[in-house]
C-alpha cells in the first residue's frame, strides 16, 4: 500500500490559490496513513509485516528487535510547506491508538509545529490537521509503538 496523497485537481488548486488572496481558506492536502500492529503500512512501502499485538509491550519487543532495520529501509516522506490533514486509520489493532507528528530533535521539537491525539479504536479513522513549516519531522504512534518515521518539509 503506497503512501496516498490526495491531490486537488489543477482547476480546483488554481481556484483555491486565486481565492486565498481574498481571505478564502485554501484546502489542505490529505495524507492517508494506516496503522497495523507496531507499524504504519504506507511508511514501510505498503508491507504489512503481520505482527500481532495485544498491548503496547508487544510492540516494544517487536520494534526493539526489528525497528532499526525497518526504519533504515523506510522511505522519508518529503512535502512542501503548507496545510495538511494526516488521516490515520486503526486497521486492526485491538486497542486504542494515537498519532504524533513533531519536530525531529530537541530544537526542532521546540520550534516546529506539532499535532497529536488518541482515541483511534479498531476500525476508526481520525484527521490531524497541521500547517507544516520547512524542517525535519518525525511521526509515530506512542500507544502502538512504531518507529519514528522521517518527514522532511522543503521549499
Amino acid at each position: 500500500m503506497p503512501l496516498k496523497v490526495l491531490v486537488v485537481s489543477a482547476l480546483s488548486l488554481g481556484l483555491a490559490l486565486a481565492l486565498s488572496g481574498h481571505g478564502v481558506a485554501v484546502a489542505a492536502t490529505v495524507i492517508e496513513l494506516t496503522q497495523t500492529p507496531c507499524q504504519f503500512l504506507e511508511s514501510e512501502g505498503g508491507v504489512d509485516h503481520g505482527y500481532k499485538s495485544a498491548r503496547k509491550a508487544d510492540c516494544d519487543k517487536i520494534n526493539g528487535d526489528t525497528g532499526e532495520t525497518r526504519l533504515a529501509a523506510a522511505a522519508t516522506m518529503t512535502l512542501k510547506p503548507g496545510k495538511y490533514v494526516f488521516r490515520v486509520t486503526n486497521s486492526n489493532v485491538p486497542y486504542d491508538l494515537g498519532f504524533w507528528l513533531r519536530g525531529d530533535g530537541i530544537i526542532n521539537r521546540a520550534t516546529l509545529p506539532s499535532v497529536s491525539g488518541g482515541g483511534l479504536a479498531k476500525g476508526v479513522t481520525k484527521d490531524y490537521e497541521i500547517e507544516l513549516k520547512v524542517g525535519d519531522y518525525v511521526y509515530s504512534c506512542p500507544l502502538n509503538p512504531t518507529p519514528d518515521y522521517k518527514l522532511i518539509v522543503v521549499e
